[in-house]
């Protein structure tokens, strides 16, 4: 039985994409305004790197980080508190049938950044790297 009439099963949708995009930047704005009302979470910069969204769009899940780290957990505490005012802020500005449910999920992108880093700045890795490649062409 097909999936939809466009859906490979490979990855999300270009749908799931856009609307995830623009609830990313919907977010955004809302936290940078401090639309919300929880001073504590107002105490925080968040940065929203990415918003995925469920092939029905009813859900997003947004990877978030504070600025610098500080306080992850706190700011993820406080996001998740105060989720339901923050889904009707964000779907003020959506064209959607449904508003999503947001979900918070702290954004590792920079940890793994910082693991590559320090893996490549390893001694025995730099001479791999600086090793010629015996299977590159000659030409």
């Amino acid at each position: 039985m097909a999936k939809g009439r466009f859906s490979t099963g490979k990855g999300p949708s270009q749908r799931q994409l856009r609307v995830g995009e623009v609830i990313r930047r919907r977010l955004s704005d809302v936290l940078m305004r401090g639309d919300h009302h929880d001073a504590e979470l107002s105490g925080f910069s968040i940065t929203v790197s990415e918003v995925r969204t469920s092939p029905d769009l009813k859900v997003a899940t947004a990877f978030v980080m504070p600025l610098g780290g500080e306080g992850a957990e706190t700011a993820l505490a406080a996001l998740r508190r105060n989720k339901a005012e923050l889904r009707h802020l964000v779907a003020r500005g959506l064209d959607l049938k449904f508003a999503p449910e947001l979900r918070f999920a702290l954004d590792g992108t920079f940890d793994r950044m910082d693991e590559a880093r320090r893996i490549f700045a390893e001694p025995r890795v730099q001479a791999d790297l600086d090793a010629p490649d015996d299977d590159a062409p000659r030409g």
